[in-house]
C-alpha cells in the first residue's frame, strides 16, 4: 500500500508540473501498473482519481484508446469507466458502454436517457442488459437500436417493454421477425406480435417457431372435434341457453354484468355463448378458452372485453376443476392480467376471429351464434 501511495503522488506531481507530453506517458504508465497489479478497492480508487486528472488533459484519440484499455480490465476504477462512458465521443464512450464488466445499470440509463443514437446502439450490443435499460433503449432508440437489442440474447425486458417493442414492430417487418424469434417472448405477445405482422413475416415465423404457431393453433384454430364438451350441442339445456342469452344479445342487455352474474351462478352454457357472442368467436374457442390449464386465452379475452379482474376472476373460478384455484395461481393470474395491454388484447382477438374465418361457418359443430359484434 505504501509502495502504491508513494508512486500515485509521484504521478500526481508529474500532471501539476509536467508537459502534454510527459502527462500522456504518465497516463499509460499509471494505467499499465494498474492492468498489471492486483490491488485493493482503495488503491483502485487512487488509481482512479490520478487516471481521471490525467484523461481530462488528453485528446479524443488517446481518450478513445484509454477506454480501449479499461473496457477489458476488470478492476477498472469507477469513476474512470463512469467519465469515459459518459462522454460524447462514441468513440471514446463505446469501448466500455460495450464491453465493460465495471459499468453499472445506473450508469447505463444514465448515458442511455442523455446521449445519442450511436451511445444507445453501443449500449444495445452488450452482453447483457437488464430490464431497466432495455425500457430506455425500446422509448428512445431509433431502428437500428431496437433491432440491435432484439437480436440480443443477452438482453432482458420487461412486460411494459415488451408490449412498447410489439407496438414499434407494427410496419417494420425486420423488428417483428427479429422480436418473434426471441425464446423468452411469453406465448401472450407473440400472439400480440404475429396478430400486427405481415402475412410474409407471419410465414417466417410459423416456420422458425413451429412450437410456439403450434401451442396458438391448439388454442385458438382447428378445435372443433377436439374437445367433446358435456354440454354438446344435443344437449336441450344448451338450446334453451342459447335462445335466452341471445335474445338477451338482440335486446341490447347482454354486457359484463351478465357474464359476472352467469358465472358466479355456475351457468357454463350461458356464460360461454355470451362470450361468444360479445367477442365474435365460436363457442368451441371459448369452451377451450374456459377450460385450458394455461389461462392465458382466457386472460387475453377478458383483457381485449375491457372486464374488470372481479369478473375476469369469477370465470376462472369457473373454468378451474372444481371450481378451485389456490391462492399462488390467483396471484399470479392477477399480475399476468394486469400487464395486458386492452389495445394489443383486441389486436389478439382479431388474430383469433382472423384464423376462425371461414371454420366458424361449419354448420356440423352446431355451437356458434349466428351473431356478430363490432
Amino acid at each position: 500500500m505504501n509502495g502504491a501511495n508513494s508512486l500515485l503522488q509521484d504521478l500526481d506531481d508529474a500532471i501539476a508540473r509536467g508537459t502534454d507530453e510527459s502527462r500522456a506517458k504518465a497516463l499509460w504508465h499509471a494505467t499499465d501498473i494498474l492492468i498489471t497489479g492486483r490491488y485493493s478497492d482503495d488503491e483502485i480508487s487512487m488509481f482512479g482519481e490520478v487516471i481521471g486528472k490525467l484523461a481530462d488533459e488528453i485528446e479524443v484519440a488517446a481518450r478513445a484508446q484509454l477506454s480501449d484499455v479499461m473496457s477489458a480490465c476488470d478492476h477498472a476504477p469507477f469513476n474512470v469507466i463512469a467519465k469515459l462512458a459518459l462522454d460524447d465521443e462514441i468513440a471514446v464512450a463505446g469501448p466500455v458502454l460495450r464491453d465493460s464488466n465495471r459499468i453499472d445499470e445506473k450508469m447505463l440509463v444514465e448515458s442511455a436517457m442523455t446521449k445519442g443514437q450511436s451511445h444507445l446502439l453501443a449500449i444495445a450490443q452488450r452482453k447483457s442488459i437488464g430490464e431497466a435499460v432495455t425500457d430506455v433503449l425500446v422509448k428512445r432508440g431509433d431502428q437500428e437500436v431496437v433491432t440491435s437489442v432484439a437480436k440480443n440474447e443477452g438482453a432482458r425486458f420487461s412486460g411494459s417493454g415488451l408490449l412498447h417493442m410489439v407496438r414499434r414492430a407494427e410496419g417494420d417487418s425486420i423488428l417483428a421477425e427479429q422480436l418473434g424469434l426471441r425464446k423468452d417472448v411469453p406465448r401472450h405477445v407473440f400472439q400480440q406480435l404475429i396478430s400486427k405482422a405481415s402475412e410474409d413475416v407471419r410465414r417466417r415465423l410459423e416456420s422458425e417457431r413451429p412450437e410456439m404457431m403450434a401451442q396458438i393453433q391448439n388454442s385458438v384454430s382447428d378445435v372443433t372435434g377436439d374437445l367433446q364438451s358435456k354440454f354438446g350441442p344435443s344437449s336441450r339445456s344448451y338450446f334453451v341457453a342459447k335462445r335466452v342469452v341471445t335474445t338477451q344479445y338482440r335486446q341490447g342487455n347482454l354486457n359484463q354484468d351478465s357474464i359476472s352474474n352467469y358465472a358466479r351462478q355456475h351457468r357454463l352454457d350461458e356464460v360461454q355463448i355470451g362470450l361468444s357472442l360479445l367477442s365474435s368467436l365460436p363457442v368451441d374457442v371459448i369452451e377451450r378458452a374456459m377450460m385450458d390449464r394455461n389461462r392465458e386465452i382466457l386472460l387475453v379475452l377478458c383483457k381485449a372485453l375491457d372486464f374488470s379482474w372481479d369478473t375476469t376472476m369469477s370465470l376462472l373460478f369457473l373454468g378451474a376443476k372444481d371450481h378451485l384455484i389456490t391462492a399462488r395461481e390467483l396471484h399470479d393470474n392477477e399480475r399476468d392480467f394486469g400487464k395486458l395491454n386492452t389495445e394489443t388484447s383486441r389486436s389478439v382477438l382479431k388474430f383469433y376471429q382472423s384464423r376462425k374465418t371461414g371454420a366458424g361457418a361449419d354448420s356440423t359443430t352446431g355451437r356458434q351464434p349466428e351473431l356478430q359484434v363490432h
